[in-house]
């Protein structure tokens, strides 16, 4: 066998074990990728639901913050 014979059949070699680390890494890659998006998926269910939360809560809490302003005004006067 010749030299050149020699290094073909360890380029083949290393040019396969390179292409099934390649398939392995897009395989995982791909896990990630999926990971990722029920993650991001998962927190903007939250965040919906907060600010779901956060706008009925508002919506309770301004009337108050209101009626209480026009108590203070009202006490306020009475003194005077």
């Amino acid at each position: 066998m010749e030299w050149a014979q020699i290094l073909v059949i360890i380029l083949a070699i290393f040019l396969a074990f390179f292409l099934l680390l390649a398939i392995i890494l897009v395989v995982m890659l791909i896990k990630v990728t999926r990971q990722i998006k029920n993650v991001t998926t998962s927190a903007e269910h939250t965040v919906r639901s907060v600010e779901h939360t956060v706008t009925n809560i508002s919506r309770i809490t301004s009337p108050i913050l209101l009626a209480q302003t026009i108590m203070a005004f009202f006490k306020n006067r009475r003194r005077k």
